[in-house]
């Protein structure tokens, strides 16, 4: 089971720093509601190509102002040589970059929702406290349950 499991996840959800086309994304903002929401985690795989519908993660060209963000955005037009003219699904304008081929992570194919909420508060010192809690207690369980032996 379990090396089915990992045979499975080297095929489809290995993350592209590993070699993989699949990216995992924590969505940050209100642009693209109500399809996504702030906080929902997005899985995100590479493609060949893209077309007019298509919600996509990509990174802002370089040579432009905050270049190398990453934005979460629909395909309204373009192309992949000529870039892509994006949108929100709730903003009124087009995106200010025209992100070609090579500046796009992939397609959004599931999401998550809140999961990213969750991962944020995992790294907060107050998650880890809590998870070590939880990670302490589980293993004291055992010993908790355990009947006392009788005295000798």
């Amino acid at each position: 089971m379990f090396v089915a499991l990992l045979v499975g996840w080297l095929l489809f959800l290995r993350p592209q720093a590993l070699g993989g086309a699949t990216d995992y994304i924590i969505v940050s903002g209100g642009s693209m509601y109500p399809v996504l929401y702030d906080g929902d985690v997005a899985l995100v795989r590479r493609q060949s190509s893209y077309r007019v519908g298509d919600i996509v993660v990509y990174r802002v060209p370089d040579g432009n102002v905050g270049a190398g963000s990453l934005v979460i955005h629909r395909v309204i037009g373009g192309s992949a040589s000529t870039g892509y003219v994006m949108r929100g699904d709730n903003t009124k304008g087009d995106d200010a970059w025209r992100p070609r081929a090579e500046d796009v992570v992939g397609k959004v194919r599931w999401k998550a929702p809140w999961a990213g909420r969750l991962l944020v508060f995992l790294h907060s010192p107050a998650g880890m406290a809590v998870f070590a809690g939880l990670v302490a207690f589980a293993l004291a369980l055992p010993a908790a349950r355990k009947k006392p032996e009788a005295w000798s």
